[in-house]
């Protein structure tokens, strides 16, 4: 048994050491994409014009995630370790061949879905568009998704080539990469803000507008996946084309994406439902000149919420599935269960006081936008969706956390189960929210069904993955999370008190709001650490001592 803690404890150092250099590749992936996204927002607006944008260069990730990009994500590695360990040349022809197969696959793909692009607008837009008031719009939106469903093959191949790296123990370069992603895209809507200046419109773009914009948003993607061939190289890893299919096992590998194409169906509906729903509500707002939270408003709330997750969950997360998929390979299930409850602490540890910050101080964020380009009207729907994300983003934590103990154990049929709950539960809990809301709501309205949706989902993650494992909620975890949440409490009383003492000072704008976040912001966060330390919850200085080994 000590043997076992202390492999435990060594794993949980090499874990976050390793989280460590993906967290700062992620940080600074995080903090260009945002860049991303409000030069998004000052260049277009957050309107219907935004909408367009937005949903012709999203599309092409959900249609890749739809075609192949679960079983890329989640499927793949656990095979590749297997491979490495079990071939005698280490896995290679096995990858050789995974890569083979799949690149046949997205290239068919992107040239199906480039011809369905007609179709695929009157599945992702809603049909208050297609009216002819709108049809410049339409015409616009059709060309942008054209020039952007190229993508898809481009994220596939970045997806193969950077799991290939993290099954080999590189798991910096695929963090890192989108960063160049980031800046070509911050550099496109740059030179789209010299040459045609800021707008929050909703009549279309001309022909060189559209040529920017959808060009520039694919060579992004082109270059994230180049930059990522060198570190292959690195490794020793020499691709080349194979189809000699027959008994190396890729049947076993199908069937479990089977299931996790399954998965993603279920997650891609419910995506699609909420991109025509956030669409309706810019629409609307453009038919009666009201502010409306749409599409490119969600993304905005979305993309904060995220910003955590992407640096702390998904680095921890990917870091310790090889070692996850080891242990269940040789049936240590508990070494599994006891890594998964320190990996989600540690995770909560840092994700629940932003998720309080993001609740309390949402509005005072936004308000910050107002001094970009004409945003201005627009701060109080973002501020109100950014805060309704809250709720997602330690909901959507835990259960992510969670699918990496069934995907480590080759279980991808169960998570489907749980994610179809999810989807449903976020169409219909959306579909009745969006209903009672006017325009400028129907943002916060979708984020808030997001948060309840995976609500659900970490409650079924957690009971089904602890009859398999043992009680995930442990004696241990029960103490955290009563530490947790009452320091959680104090904070949020230390914020909100905070600010409404401001708010009796300041006279409101861009910098009593930049003033509030400082100053309210540092005396929830200072509280927070004074309490922790207080209550002794020990995966704070842990995850602290990490880095710094690190």
């Amino acid at each position: 048994m000590a043997d076992q803690e202390q492999d435990q404890d060594e794993t949980g150092r090499n874990v976050a050491r390793a989280s460590a250099w993906m967290a700062l590749g992620t940080i600074v992936s995080r903090i260009t994409g945002f860049v991303r996204l409000l030069m998004i927002a000052v260049a277009i607006g957050t309107s219907l014009d935004a909408d367009l944008f937005n949903n012709a260069n999203t599309i092409p990730n959900a249609m890749y995630i739809l075609v192949a990009g679960g079983v890329f994500n989640v499927v793949l590695v656990p095979q590749l370790v297997r491979a490495m360990q079990r071939d005698d040349d280490g896995g290679d022809a096995y990858a050789q061949r995974i890569m083979s197969l799949a690149l046949a696959v997205l290239v068919g793909a992107t040239l199906l879905l480039t011809a369905l692009v007609p179709l695929i607008m009157h599945v992702v837009f809603t049909e208050k568009l297609f009216v002819p008031r709108f049809a410049e719009q339409q015409h616009d939106a059709q060309v942008l998704m054209w020039l952007c469903m190229p993508q898809v093959f481009f994220y596939g191949a970045f997806v193969l080539v950077g799991q290939v790296l993290n099954a080999r123990g590189r798991f910096g370069p695929m963090m890192w990469a989108p960063i160049v992603n980031n800046v070509a895209a911050v550099a496109m809507l740059g030179s789209y803000i010299a040459v045609y200046g800021s707008s929050n419109g909703a009549d279309g773009f001309t022909t060189g507008q559209i040529l920017l914009l959808g060009v520039g948003s694919t060579a992004g993607i082109v270059l994230q996946t180049l930059v990522l061939l060198p570190f292959l190289r690195a490794t020793g890893f020499r691709f080349r084309l194979r189809f000699d299919l027959r008994g190396v096992g890729l049947g076993h590998t199908l069937r479990l994406g089977v299931w996790t194409l399954l998965f993603i169906l279920a997650n891609q509906v419910a995506f699609i439902v909420v991109q025509r729903l956030g669409t309706s509500g810019t629409v609307a707002g453009a038919r009666t000149g009201e502010d409306a939270g749409g599409s490119a408003v969600y993304e905005i709330g979305f993309l904060v919420s995220q910003m955590p997750h992407g640096v702390i969950t998904v680095s921890l997360a990917t870091a310790v599935i090889p070692s996850l998929s080891a242990w269940c390979h040789r049936g240590e299930y508990d070494r599994v269960r006891l890594e998964l409850g320190r990996t989600l602490r540690v995770a909560l540890v840092v994700i629940v006081p932003l998720a309080v910050a993001v609740g309390t101080l949402g509005h005072e964020a936004a308000d910050l936008l107002g001094a970009f380009g004409d945003l201005a009207a627009s701060t109080a729907v973002i501020g109100r969706t950014i805060a309704a994300f809250s709720l997602a983003m330690v909901t959507f934590t835990i259960h992510y956390v969670m699918l990496r103990g069934f995907y480590a154990d080759e279980d991808t049929r169960t998570p489907f189960w749980i994610q179809l709950v999810i989807a449903a539960t976020n169409i219909v809990v959306a579909v009745v929210l969006v209903g009672r809301a006017g325009p400028s709501h129907v943002a916060a309205a979708l984020a808030l069904a997001y948060g309840l949706a995976y609500t659900v989902g970490s409650i079924l993650s957690v009971t089904l993955l602890s009859r398999r494992l043992g009680r995930v909620v442990d004696a241990e975890m029960v103490r955290f999370v009563v530490r947790l949440a009452l320091v959680s409490a104090v904070t949020v009383l230390t914020i909100l008190g905070v600010r409404w003492l401001l708010d009796q000072q300041l006279a409101g704008g861009a910098t009593a709001s930049l003033v509030v976040l400082l100053v309210a912001g540092g005396a929830g966060a200072a509280t927070y650490v004074v309490l922790a330390t207080l209550v002794r919850l020990r995966e704070l200085p842990y995850l602290v001592s990490s880095l710094r080994r690190r």
